[in-house]
């Protein structure tokens, strides 16, 4: 395994959650919108941990919905780095859920979010830096 590789396997984020009441619609599953600002809280944290940079979201690609989240159970979010660029890092983000008391599990949103790294005037800065 290649330094490269090996670093963008250190930045694996891997987050659980609980459903609780406070996160859910009126359809009893978890809010989209929540779904989404977790998703991108782990974009943020694995660009963060791969580059060690202030890192900032400039965009989020398709994000599907395929299974709905019911309240009580337990969600995983994982941010794995699927690409790499001059300035910027993208993110694939998928949570799965977990029902509390059963074993098993299933991937229930899945989308990418591109992250680009700044300096301190907050401009686009290499996401690699030449020694």
């Amino acid at each position: 395994m290649t330094a490269l590789e090996l670093k963008i396997k250190k930045a694996e984020t891997r987050i659980f959650k609980a459903v609780f009441p406070n996160t859910i619609n009126h359809y009893d599953t978890l809010f989209g919108g929540t779904a989404m600002h977790l998703m991108d809280e782990v974009a943020f944290i694995t660009a963060t941990r791969f580059s060690r940079q202030k890192m900032v979201t400039v965009s989020s690609d398709k994000i599907d919905f395929t299974v709905p989240i019911p309240a009580g159970t337990i969600i995983e979010l994982v941010g794995s780095i699927i690409h790499i660029g001059n300035t910027s890092l993208k993110i694939q983000v998928d949570i799965f859920i977990e029902q509390m008391y059963e074993e098993g599990r299933e991937k229930a949103i899945s989308g990418t979010f591109t992250l680009v790294a700044i300096d301190e005037d907050k401009k686009p800065t290499p996401i690699i830096k030449e020694h």
